[in-house]
């Protein structure tokens, strides 16, 4: 078993922030890593599986993030300053499974798999860089990018400070469906995003 990281792109992953301030930031991080009581996000599935000690990883978070109670789930992920649109906000990171590992690790009823191609799959809830916690919506702030076999979360438009990072899960139309709590005047309902049915 292995972690990822984010190896040459490290660099550009210093944000708006000082050397000074990212260094100080490792060594608090090292010192204190932020530990509310175990939870998940919801993804489809049937058997607990927990991210242990749920934090921000300043190693691959691009400005100063937290984590918080949400109004959509137990606890999300927020903005502790403004945030730029289009910018890099957090790498999703975890441990890489293939195709077989990934679906072994879905029977459960709580994951945080992100699917980087047709093959590879990102584990967060080992190794996660805290990208795991962001809730779903269904008019989020965050898009996902997929670059180099690196998933990049970037900001749609302005996240004001305390506001709550959210991204749409794209969950595909199937038969079971999640209901959402997103709270958004576009909410669709679900988290699965129903396809449009042909007029016969």
């Amino acid at each position: 078993m292995y972690g990822y990281r984010a190896g040459n792109l490290g660099a550009e992953f210093l944000g708006d922030r000082s050397i000074r301030d990212r260094l100080r930031m490792i060594l608090e991080y090292r010192k204190r890593a932020y530990q509310p009581p175990s939870f998940a996000t919801i993804h489809r599935t049937t058997e607990m599986t927990l991210v242990q000690a749920p934090r921000i990883d300043p190693r691959y978070a691009c400005f100063d993030i937290v984590i918080r109670r949400s109004k959509i789930h137990r606890y999300g992920v927020y903005a502790n300053q403004r945030i730029p649109g289009h910018r890099k906000v957090i790498e999703y990171t975890g441990m890489r499974l293939n195709r077989k590992d990934a679906a072994a690790v879905e029977s459960g009823e709580y994951t945080y798999l992100f699917a980087v191609d047709n093959y590879w799959t990102l584990d967060g809830a080992r190794g996660g860089s805290g990208a795991e916690i962001i809730n779903h919506s269904c008019d989020p702030n965050l898009i996902s990018r997929v670059m180099k076999g690196h998933v990049l979360y970037m900001s749609l438009r302005t996240i004001k400070p305390r506001e709550e990072l959210t991204i749409d899960y794209n969950f595909a139309d199937l038969k079971e469906t999640t209901a959402c709590s997103c709270g958004a005047e576009a909410c669709r309902g679900t988290i699965e995003k129903r396809k449009k049915r042909k007029k016969k």
